[in-house]
């Protein structure tokens, strides 16, 4: 979601060519604005302030602190355990590290089926205790109830369908979603949580053709995750890219990165150089 700055080069602008010349803040309007005219939107979730300052600064549009900490922060073997407790402070810290991008907070499991008053709540506690801009939740049909009363709350809401992780059982496993007569499930979903007032709608791994398909039969933006490249925007688990990761990758990922072995190799160093007494050197000491 940038646009060009005719009175500044991209070294000016930023030093790797590629800062953010669109809005000052985002705000989902921009997102409904980004899809009218074609303007790709990203996004990467972010689970603390550092990672968030960084993602923020290279311009990235949205940051989802999602229920992927599960996976990624706390230790879980899937985002079902995540609470919304454990979830407040991390998406507090990613809210307040930003400047521009929106911050979007995932409803974990357990927080919003219950009914549309129980996910209001879930949601309030969120906009209130975590100062993000806006909540995302999984579902198409079956959580249009509660789409429909957050929204009507004011609070804006991302919807998420396809491959949801925390139905990830009842889907039988990691599979992908919107194959032969599922595509038009998807597409119920799809303009169910539209018709609910969701102002975008993750779809994540299901076939390309049906996610342009998909993509142009709504008016809302839609959000990639394994959907192809005709989507309105395209999101990744930061741990993903980055190469921090251990074991298998996603098809759908590409790594930018290899930080978990730059990590490594840092490590080995630091711990060498204690044992063979080179650090600290004379220049790391007090006089």
């Amino acid at each position: 979601m940038t646009a060009s700055d005719a009175s500044s080069t991209p070294s000016e602008q930023n030093p790797y060519g590629a800062a953010p010349a669109g809005p000052k803040r985002v705000r989902t309007r921009h997102f409904q604005t980004a899809k009218q005219q074609g303007i790709p939107i990203t996004g990467l979730t972010s689970y603390d302030m550092m990672t968030a300052q960084i993602f923020d600064q290279a311009g990235i549009d949205f940051l989802l602190v999602g229920d992927s900490a599960g996976n990624n922060v706390f230790g879980y073997e899937s985002t079902l355990p995540v609470t919304v407790d454990e979830l407040i402070p991390l998406t507090r810290a990613v809210a307040l590290a930003v400047k521009r991008a929106l911050v979007i907070a995932d409803m974990p499991f357990g927080s919003y089926e219950g009914g549309k008053e129980e996910a209001l709540h879930t949601a309030v506690r969120f906009m209130k205790e975590s100062h993000s801009h806006a909540v995302k939740l999984e579902g198409g049909v079956r959580s249009r109830k509660q789409i429909k009363r957050i929204v009507s709350a004011g609070i804006p809401v991302m919807a998420h369908i396809g491959f949801t992780p925390q139905s990830e059982h009842g889907l039988g496993g990691h599979l992908i979603q919107g194959r032969g007569s599922g595509a038009e499930k998807l597409i119920e979903d799809a303009l169910a949580v539209q018709d609910a007032g969701a102002f975008a709608v993750v779809l994540e791994m299901v076939p390309g053709s049906v996610a342009a398909e998909v993509t142009k039969r709504l008016e809302i933006p839609t959000i990639g995750v394994g959907a192809g490249p005709d989507v309105d925007g395209q999101l990744m688990v930061w741990t993903d890219f980055a190469g921090m990761s251990e074991g298998r990758v996603p098809r759908f990922v590409k790594q930018y990165a290899n930080v978990r072995n730059v990590l490594k190799d840092a490590v080995h160093q630091f711990r060498d150089d204690v044992a063979t007494g080179a650090y600290p050197a004379p220049e790391h000491n007090y006089e």
